[in-house]
């Protein structure tokens, strides 16, 4: 059984930084790729950024591309989404998953960017 537990949002500034963490919990060992996902209301969810087991490949929506970057510590089991120059229509929940194989959907962390 896969849990995931997202967490870091929270309200910030158009131009600022948030760094989000997932947490993964369970026997995961069989997923190489982790990505990040938002949905913003009104809005489907949306992968935003994925990379490999060994952090040799990653992928970007072109929304995201250039100030975003995910990254993950296997010994922690966590990944990692640095977002830099937040606008406005970054503000989602944001969530972490597989995408060859979703489990089953954790909390979410809200990430809001307003004024």
């Amino acid at each position: 059984q896969v849990q995931l537990v997202e967490s870091g949002g929270g309200l910030v500034q158009p131009g600022g930084s948030v760094r989000l963490s997932c947490a993964a919990s369970g026997m995961i060992f069989k997923f190489r790729y982790v990505g990040w996902y938002r949905q913003a209301p009104g809005n489907q969810r949306e992968l935003v950024a994925q990379i490999n087991s060994g952090s040799t490949s990653a992928n970007y929506a072109d929304s995201v591309k250039g100030r975003f970057t995910i990254s993950r510590d296997n010994s922690k089991k966590t990944v990692y989404l640095q977002m830099n120059n937040l606008k406005p229509e970054d503000t989602a929940v944001y969530y972490c998953n597989f995408p060859a194989a979703p489990v089953s959907w954790g909390p979410g962390t809200q990430v809001t960017v307003s004024v």
